[in-house]
């Protein structure tokens, strides 16, 4: 079996990218109240902050900051994907179960990077914002909804008509060194 390796770091902060089994579907912004209890249910019992996030329709990147001394984000992934799928097949959704009876919903995995300096959280938090327009879903990053942006706009950590540098076709050319391929 296959060992990977995760860097935990206690009270760290984390990039992820977090995607659905079924990479055309729009399950995501469908059920996105569902996919925000599932996280306010975790975030309840599991305290995290969520520095930025951006859900798209088959996938989501988000910034956490575990609180000192824990670093069991994938406890809190597991969770917060169960109680996505039990939210989904309460509304109706169809929910495909494998041979083991295990939900085909999200991938099984999840790609993690640890924040390391101020610089790589700027970065995450540009490419974060910047994916709906990466993806063609937004013609500039504050038309999407299911944006962190919006606060960040709010806060003034970015102004109105932000957008990072380069243009969506240089974005999916060279998406670098973040957790999804073009």
């Amino acid at each position: 079996m296959v060992q990977y390796r995760r860097n935990f770091v206690p009270g760290g902060t984390y990039f992820f990218t977090v995607a659905l089994h079924d990479r055309q579907a729009d399950t995501l912004v469908r059920h996105i109240e569902t996919l925000r209890q599932s996280f306010s249910r975790v975030k309840a019992t599991r305290p995290f902050h969520i520095e930025a996030i951006v859900v798209l329709p088959d996938h989501l990147h988000a910034l956490w900051t575990l609180p000192v001394g824990d670093a069991d984000f994938s406890g809190r992934w597991r969770a917060i994907k169960a109680a996505f799928v039990r939210g989904a097949a309460a509304t109706g959704e169809t929910v495909i179960r494998n041979a083991r009876g295990e939900a085909e919903v999200w991938q099984r995995r999840f790609w993690e990077h640890t924040i390391r300096d101020e610089a790589d959280f700027a970065a995450h938090c540009d490419y974060i914002h910047f994916n709906p327009v990466k993806h063609g879903l937004a013609a500039c990053p504050a038309d999407w909804l299911h944006s962190s942006i919006h606060r960040f706009i709010e806060r003034g950590i970015y102004p109105p008509d932000w957008t990072v540098s380069g243009s969506p076709d240089d974005a999916r050319r060279n998406p670098g060194i973040f957790g999804e391929r073009a």
